[in-house]
């Protein structure tokens, strides 16, 4: 068996390594590959191609929102951010952006009168499905689960499954007594030993023990 060394897993738990998988070069940590600082993107978050940024689509400087990305979060290959660029008014009788084209001479819609639906924004641990498409200005909770080909138009409540076009809720993951003993663990927050400590329970299906640990956990912190 190969034995692996203290800096090989040093590296392996470095949030800035962008090959975290021995071997493997379409699976890259996520943020270390970010350019845009408009992309905000947490440690240990996975995606599963190479080049993240083309897939965040219209997301221009001149309107200045924001894709902020939580740590840990799972995002499969063909996962597309639509951002708020790519809105059009619909409150005139046209929707062409006359505005953003040389000849035209019109002036920019002040902006209460634009689509802008502020940041996208996704927590933490949260697991993207294959091709999915996440629509501008959606919050999407943490520990929540979308379905692949799905295209998510609303916010999503933490610890919640949802599927389809457009993107509907399924069923919540978890009951609300173990929903709220995560949302205050915020597990994704700790050291990478007590990360490691806690992984028996973050890997346990049995729920009803997950409950007392996690319960023990935030009474003593």
């Amino acid at each position: 068996m190969e034995q692996v060394s203290y800096s090989n897993v040093s590296r392996m738990l470095d949030p800035d390594t962008i090959f975290p998988i021995k071997n493997l070069d379409t699976l890259t940590y996520t943020k270390p590959t970010i350019k845009n600082p408009n992309i905000i993107v947490g440690d240990y978050t996975y995606f599963g191609e190479t080049n993240f940024e083309s897939h965040v689509t219209h997301l221009y400087d001149f309107i200045g929102d924001k894709l902020i990305i939580g740590k840990f979060c799972q995002i499969a290959a063909g996962v597309n951010f639509v951002m708020n660029g790519a809105n059009h008014r619909m409150n005139t009788v046209s929707t062409y952006p006359f505005y953003i084209f040389d000849g035209w001479e019109q002036q920019t819609p002040p902006e209460y009168e634009m689509p802008i639906k502020g940041d996208t924004i996704v927590g933490n641990d949260v697991w993207i499905g294959q091709n999915a498409t996440i629509l501008p200005g959606i919050h999407i909770g943490d520990g929540a689960v979308i379905g692949l080909n799905s295209t998510v138009g609303s916010d999503v409540p933490p610890y919640t499954i949802v599927a389809g076009n457009p993107a509907k809720i399924v069923r919540k993951r978890f009951d609300d007594e173990l929903i709220g003993l995560l949302l205050k663990l915020e597990w994704w927050n700790k050291s990478v030993d007590d990360i490691k400590a806690l992984m028996p329970v973050l890997s346990n299906s049995n729920l009803d023990d997950v409950k007392k640990g996690i319960a023990c956990l935030v009474e003593t912190a």
